[in-house]
């Protein structure tokens, strides 16, 4: 997993800001030593010691996020992020967030297409608490999910895609892309919060069966990393967690890339929006497999730097906007290759599309040297272990491997990946993703200015 592109990154880099931390080059080879088991209810445990600094860092992290949703049932797993902090059957409410930041600690959580993790970063003497605090939340929260309390959530996600959706500039355009992108019944077609009229058709049963086939400590894993005593943490795992039941076994998703048969054109007036925007996307590979390693490095020897094509002809000659980027989206089972110029107020995305593929045809005819190439994997990797320089993000990273590449160990093959991407590996998946392949391209324009649109979007 690039830390840079992967969509949980995401989440992680809101939390960093969150905790004030700052990234921090490494230049040691990558080494995190840590302990692996397993409880008898399938909770998978990882111990990370790092007594540099008296804290303990906690993650959970369960695999299910909007892509273990169905068509008519989609927004749960958003909601249960929210839910399970509102209270379960030993903890009262809003009682998580008092005694965590009560002891000098800080929480959060987060949910996307394939995952919903929980975090804290707490003095060490607070640990215990916290693992409590965890398992009761995982093991003893339906007694507390009543209609009541659901519906009171859900003003609470509609406030939320009101303040992060609505009413923000461009933020409707992932909802937009994913459904060109994706057929129906595809899980990526609908968003993470999820339709409000599938919540509102909720039954009490629905909410309730959701919650017991996918937050079972079966489908997660939990990582404890800094300062601690390995001895007295594993009992209290035993303790806390032990007596959890696993839930019924799920089998885990399948990769679903798709392909498009022609380019799907789409325009909004953004009331919001001061300048125009256009994202060219192309469907491209998941995580973890070979052609997602070169498409990310592809990304930013397209766009980043003076010499990149994207930014050469955009930017610098024809000054349509004043930075453009490139990036492949890895997630589970689909990825995307995603291009986005955000142009100045004037701009005319008509321009702005013919600039990408004149940009495009300079990178065929000018090409990239070794050196380009070696530097953008020299900071790809400074970046990778600026992902990893903190007790939180190390728990965030152990758990993110465990539980979509299989093992904790990968970490060491994911940043291996990257360097060992060759030029001829670049080239194969620019002719097999890009170059002359249909897309999906959304013109966001300012309200009252349609004549900024690409031509032919509908």
């Amino acid at each position: 997993m690039n830390f840079r592109q992967n969509a949980a990154s995401l989440i992680v880099l809101a939390m960093l800001m969150l905790l004030g931390a700052t990234a921090v080059a490494q230049d040691t080879a990558l080494k995190i030593d840590y302990q692996k088991y397993k409880l008898d209810n399938g909770l998978e445990v990882i111990l990370h010691e790092d007594r540099s600094d008296p804290i303990t860092a906690v993650a959970i992290l369960f695999h299910v996020g909007s892509n273990r949703e169905e068509v008519g049932r989609t927004g749960f797993a958003h909601l249960f992020e929210h839910m399970l902090f509102q209270e379960s059957q030993h903890v009262g409410q809003d009682q998580f967030f008092r005694k965590i930041q009560g002891a000098g600690g800080t929480l959060n959580g987060g949910t996307w297409e394939d995952g919903t993790i929980y975090y804290e970063v707490v003095p060490k003497n607070a640990l215990e608490m916290v693992l409590w605090l965890e398992s009761d939340r995982m093991g003893f929260l339906l007694p507390t999910v009543t209609m009541e309390a659901f519906q009171n959530q859900q003003n609470v996600v509609q406030n939320e895609k009101r303040q992060r959706v609505d009413n923000v500039p461009y933020g409707h355009t992932n909802y937009v892309i994913h459904k060109l992108m994706y057929p129906e019944q595809h899980p990526y077609n609908w968003q993470v919060i999820g339709s409000f009229e599938d919540l509102q058709n909720a039954t009490i049963e629905d909410i309730h069966n959701f919650y017991k086939k996918w937050y079972g400590p079966n489908n997660a894993t939990l990582v404890i990393a800094g300062d601690f005593d390995e001895a007295q943490t594993k009992a209290w795992v035993q303790k806390y967690f032990g007596e959890l039941k696993a839930s019924p076994a799920v089998a885990e998703p399948k990769a679903m890339p798709v392909s498009l048969t022609e380019t799907k054109r789409a325009f909004h007036e953004d009331n919001f929006a001061q300048s125009p925007e256009m994202n060219m996307v192309f469907p491209t590979a998941p995580q973890f497999k070979k052609d997602s390693y070169a498409l990310d490095l592809l990304g930013d020897l397209l766009s980043q730097g003076k010499k990149a094509p994207l930014y050469k002809v955009l930017v610098e000659e024809k000054q349509l906007a004043p930075d453009v980027s490139a990036r492949q989206n890895s997630s589970e089972i689909a990825g995307d290759f995603r291009i986005r110029v955000r142009a100045f107020p004037t701009s005319d995305l008509d321009d702005v599309e013919k600039a990408l593929k004149e940009a495009f045809t300079r990178f065929e005819t000018e090409k990239f040297t070794e050196d380009d190439l070696a530097r953008i994997k020299a900071r790809t990797e400074t970046n990778f272990y600026n992902g990893i320089n903190s007790v939180f993000t190390k728990a965030f990273q152990l758990a993110y491997y465990n539980e979509y590449a299989g093992s904790p160990d990968f970490i060491t093959n994911d940043i291996q990946n990257t360097l060992d991407v060759t030029s001829a590996d670049i080239w194969a998946v620019y002719n097999k993703y890009l170059k002359d392949k249909p897309y999906v391209i959304t013109s966001f324009v300012p309200a009252g200015k349609p004549e900024l649109t690409a031509e032919n979007s509908d």
